[in-house]
């Protein structure tokens, strides 16, 4: 089935029940604008999550990677002895 075909069917029963609503009264907001713009709303609060996720990431990721530099400088420090005994006898 053609998608816009269904696209367009589901947003006119989307106005019709809007519609409907507002004759009983219970409601103006049900159509296919307010309906479009809270997905733009969601899709650019998922983005700022999804960015948020990536910094916490990376931050964690920098700071794992500094403690392995530092723990392999103090092994490097460390062992030094040991190997140039090594290379020596």
């Amino acid at each position: 089935m053609n998608t816009k075909i269904l696209l367009n069917t589901a947003l006119n029963g989307l106005d019709r029940l809007g519609y409907t609503l507002d004759q009983y009264g219970i409601t103006g907001k049900v159509n296919r604008h307010n309906l479009a713009a809270f997905v733009m709303a969601e899709q650019k609060h998922l983005e700022g999550e999804w960015d948020s996720l990536q910094v916490r990431f990376e931050r964690r990721k920098s700071s794992v990677e500094a403690l392995i530099h530092s723990v392999e400088g103090r092994a490097e420090r460390l062992l030094a002895p040991f190997l140039k005994r090594g290379k020596s006898a």
